[in-house]
């Protein structure tokens, strides 16, 4: 069996800084925004081809770790 990897830092271009409020925070493209949400649709119906598990995979971690960073960003802000 091959395993295909998809390495996070591939999807870094759709990443984008966005103004809300006072802050800026990390969004994803509406592109990616909608890839995911196509895969995550693909995966409910058990229907995912081996690549796109992979990629699934690395859009999930780079969703993980901007929310994260998000999260600091904001209670930064929180407590100046």
């Amino acid at each position: 069996m091959v395993t295909t990897l998809s390495k996070p830092s591939l999807f870094l271009h759709e990443i984008n800084v966005q103004q809300t409020g006072h802050l800026s925070l990390f969004k994803f493209s509406d592109r990616l925004q909608d890839r995911m949400e196509q895969l995550l649709d693909k995966k409910k119906a058990d229907d995912l081809a081996l690549e796109e598990i992979s990629e699934l995979e690395a859009i999930g971690e780079l969703d993980r770790i901007f929310t994260h960073m998000n999260a600091l960003l904001i209670a930064q802000n929180a407590n100046p």
